[in-house]
């Protein structure tokens, strides 16, 4: 058995892509268009890692998805969990569960997806401003 990718439903493609290529730094790997299923698959992964993917679904005739459908989150690790959210912040995205620990932090897409960010290796030395942030919203 091998792991193929994980879906997320999305309502704003170009929203989803800055989030998830932009700012978390996926790649888009391939695009299909459906006309007759009226539907859109975008598939991501990080640089190096092709093999664990996040398949974007856009359905054209719009729909809510009440907090992605109870989706759980997807998870990443990165290599310095505090430069990232920085720069996630600087983009205006909340961080949800700071990374106090130096290790763990959460946010969200644009679709209310939870992302799971996991320190590469040992956890950071624990630093401000993190360290005093509260938790804000729901991850």
């Amino acid at each position: 058995m091998k792991f193929l990718h994980t879906m997320v439903r999305v309502t704003d493609i170009e929203a989803s892509l800055n989030f998830y290529c932009k700012q978390l730094g996926l790649q888009e790997l391939n695009r299909y268009d459906s006309e007759q299923g009226r539907f859109t698959l975008i598939f991501l992964a990080a640089p190096g890692d092709e093999d664990a993917q996040v398949e974007l679904t856009h359905n054209w005739d719009p729909e809510p998805y009440d907090e992605g459908r109870n989706f759980g989150h997807l998870a990443y690790q990165v290599d310095d969990i505090y430069a990232l959210c920085q720069k996630l912040m600087d983009a205006g995205v909340t961080i949800n569960r700071p990374p106090r620990d130096g290790h763990m932090a959460f946010v969200r897409s644009p679709d209310n997806i939870s992302i799971e960010l996991l320190q590469k290796g040992e956890a950071l030395p624990p630093q401000e401003p993190w360290t005093s942030m509260e938790n804000t919203g729901r991850w």
